[in-house]
């Protein structure tokens, strides 16, 4: 579906990023993984897609920084030719009751999760002028939808997240260019390990249980492939009717 589209997908080390690129691989898209922490599972993330035939380079790099992310999408265009797919994932977290949070906390989540995502937006955007066509995939969260008690930093990042995910796609819908969010709800990753065994969480959710990393990177396909030409400025939910 994605054959030699290049896409360059950020947090692509671990968790919703990683799943996202070993489905797009499988889909025969070219990989630009970015990654921020460890370099092993990227490394690893490399070796297993190449072992399977797909195309993958990775490069490290702090989102929340300008400069960095200026320089990773110049050397990206640069060993790729351009780029087809964004995929806006990379975020951190720091849940703290609003009284206990200090501005490094907030900031610091800010930073990652949606000024990320602003910085790769803005250094992709003219190689998506240029090509007069693009797919740019926002990693939001329910919690930016309906919010969560202990996540203020997160949950407005995430808000922030679907702005700034219709406005791109406003701008750029005369360029042919679809730009669309997705809204996890509870996702088994590394992220969310603490909640994975509560009841709780789980009897919160209509379908009574947590989903995969796997089928968040299906619905990102979908979004990606062009069988979604026609579908730009959209937040769909993931969540197993949480938010409903």
């Amino acid at each position: 579906m994605l054959n030699e589209k290049v896409a360059l997908i950020t947090g692509a080390s671990r968790g919703i990023g990683r799943a996202i690129a070993q489905k797009f691989a499988k889909e025969g898209a070219h990989i630009a993984a970015v990654y921020c922490g460890s370099e092993q599972k990227a490394l690893e993330l490399k070796d297993e897609i190449e072992k399977n035939g797909g195309k993958i380079n990775i490069y490290k790099c702090d989102v929340s920084n300008f400069a960095e992310c200026e320089n990773t999408v110049k050397k990206v265009i640069e060993d790729f030719g351009g780029v087809d797919i964004l995929v806006n994932n990379a975020g951190i977290t720091n849940d703290k009751l609003v009284l206990q949070m200090g501005e490094d906390d907030f900031d610091s989540v800010i930073g990652t999760n949606l000024k990320g995502a602003f910085n790769m937006i803005k250094h992709c955007y003219r190689n998506f002028m240029k090509k007069k066509y693009g797919k740019i995939i926002n990693i939001s969260s329910v919690a930016g939808l309906i919010g969560n008690a202990g996540q203020a930093n997160y949950s407005s990042a995430k808000a922030g997240i679907i702005g700034l995910t219709k406005t791109v796609a406003k701008e750029l819908a005369p360029r042919n260019v679809c730009c669309n969010a997705i809204a996890p709800g509870f996702i088994k990753t590394d992220m969310t390990e603490a909640f994975q065994e509560n009841d709780a969480v789980k009897g919160a959710i209509p379908l009574k249980r947590m989903g995969s990393a796997g089928e968040v990177a299906n619905l990102a396909v979908f979004l990606a492939d062009d069988v979604s030409d026609y579908i730009t400025g959209e937040v769909i939910r993931i969540d197993g009717g949480l938010a409903m």
